[in-house]
């Protein structure tokens, strides 16, 4: 499944609004992901498995390294969908 970056950010915001009741103004590429989401060390398993049922990709700990904002995020996702596919 090959998917363009605006597919990638519509769809996890899409999931994120709907899971976390996160308001989709609240959503800024800028932002950052674990403040704006509320997110604890549970809602983070509830990020991974949501990615791997939208995307079909594993996220591992070591991958949120580094990750601050949803720019970053949306990043992640996208080189982890070029990877499958390659």
């Amino acid at each position: 499944m090959k998917m363009n970056k605006e597919e990638i950010i519509k769809r996890i915001n899409g999931f994120l609004v709907d899971e976390f009741e996160v308001d989709n103004d609240d959503i800024q590429p800028d932002a950052n992901l674990k403040d704006t989401l509320g997110l604890d060390s549970l809602d983070y398993v509830d990020l991974v498995v949501s990615i791997e049922a939208n995307f079909g990709v594993k996220l591992v700990e070591v991958d949120f390294v580094g990750i601050a904002t949803f720019e970053n995020f949306y990043d992640l996702i996208d080189s982890k969908l070029k990877v499958k596919v390659a």
